[in-house]
């Protein structure tokens, strides 16, 4: 295979994957940190939750809510065992600072990929196929869910 025929294979492939390569580049981000969970006082708006979900389990909606785990009847005093537990549910540092690599891994292939979407429609002479491309990859991940 020729290099112009690869050079314009990955261009057409780019244009019509960027879309979701974008969408899981972003939503994969938010997810390192679990903002698409409700957890203590916080409550995500329903649009990241119902992203969240289409990230991980293909759907898009709410996750059916669980109930809380029971309240217990009495206070437990602070030098209890499960008053240690609390203590130990700290994150390591080592996954901290790994949350935060992966978080800039995303963070730069969304914006790689944008610098490629640009690059891609620059091309005047391909500029109509590149724009369908990019439209069809917009389009049918957005007609399947609604399916």
């Amino acid at each position: 295979m020729r290099m112009a025929t690869i050079r314009m294979l990955h261009h057409y492939v780019g244009l019509l994957i960027a879309p979701s390569v974008l969408f899981f580049a972003l939503t994969g981000a938010y997810q390192l940190f679990a903002l698409h969970e409700a957890h203590g006082a916080y409550q995500p708006p329903a649009l990241i939750e119902k992203l969240g979900e289409l990230h991980k389990n293909q759907r898009f909606a709410l996750k059916p809510k669980r109930p809380g785990p029971p309240k217990p009847a009495v206070a437990q005093p602070a030098n209890t065992p499960a008053a240690k537990d609390d203590d130990e549910d700290k994150t390591p540092l080592r996954v901290t600072v790994l949350k935060w690599l992966f978080l800039t891994v995303a963070l730069g292939l969304a914006g790689s990929t944008a610098f490629g979407v640009y690059i891609g429609l620059s091309h005047p002479r391909r500029r109509g196929i590149s724009f369908a491309l990019l439209s069809i990859g917009v389009a049918l991940p957005i007609l399947i869910c609604a399916l």
